[in-house]
């Protein structure tokens, strides 16, 4: 990475959940020149697998292969890295281990922005846990004391929750929609890559055209595809307009 290169990471529990809730953001950002990483925590091999259980003689093995390969082919078509940890969904379990590497990402990458769950999710219990994963690192990345290093820079980025299934039960009120639509195609290949969860593709088509609808109207200019995005930290500006 180019000592001027911006970039932005992603911790999500799953695949899918990468590519519905935040596809957009990463394949725009790509395009934007960022660099774009995602730690992926599990392969969604038990609870994110339905179609994939249906298949005669399927295993938990067989099916992590087959998940980790879908989630690769997805970052690819986004534009971006990922980085899977294997700890296991339905339910996730996260290690200490997971968790000092995941503190040395966020100091690798430097990422300007972090995408991540919503705080709150009575469905999944994998998505706050995620979350909370996720901001307990970027927490302790900026504490001097752990691993000291000369020159060790690093500045905690403001987080983004994205998009949870059924927002109106988690608490989720978006204060961002970011405008999808020029990458929107990209994003509809990535959802290709999944198909053990085909049944979501329309669903989440469906979203991404009503959040371009709101935003559009809370801009004042034409938004065909959105994403919703809730922010965890106050923004600092120097003027209001």
């Amino acid at each position: 990475m180019s000592g001027t290169q911006k970039s932005g990471l992603v911790v999500t529990a799953h695949p899918g959940d990468f590519v519905w809730r935040a596809g957009g953001a990463i394949a725009l950002h790509a395009k934007l020149g960022y660099r774009m990483k995602i730690v992926c925590l599990s392969y969604g091999e038990r609870g994110e697998s339905q179609g994939a259980w249906k298949q005669e003689g399927m295993t938990l093995e067989k099916c992590k292969a087959a998940r980790r390969a879908e989630a690769e082919a997805a970052a690819e078509v986004l534009g971006a890295e990922i980085e899977f940890f294997d700890a296991g969904d339905y339910p996730l379990r996260l290690t200490e281990a997971m968790l000092d590497r995941l503190i040395d990402v966020y100091r690798e990458v430097k990422p300007s922005f972090v995408l991540t769950h919503a705080v709150a999710d009575p469905y999944n219990v994998d998505h706050p846990e995620a979350s909370r994963f996720a901001q307990e690192a970027r927490i302790i990345a900026q504490a001097a004391g752990h691993k000291p290093e000369q020159g060790v820079s690093y500045s905690a980025p403001q987080v983004f929750q994205f998009e949870p299934h059924q927002p109106e039960q988690c608490g989720f009120k978006p204060n961002r929609i970011l405008n999808i639509t020029e990458v929107w195609e990209t994003k509809w290949k990535a959802f290709e890559q999944l198909p053990a969860q085909k049944h979501l593709w329309h669903y989440y088509e469906r979203v991404a055209l009503n959040r371009g609808m709101q935003g559009g109207r809370n801009s004042g200019k034409a938004m065909t595809y959105g994403e919703a995005y809730q922010t965890i930290f106050p923004d600092a500006a120097e003027v209001l307009a």
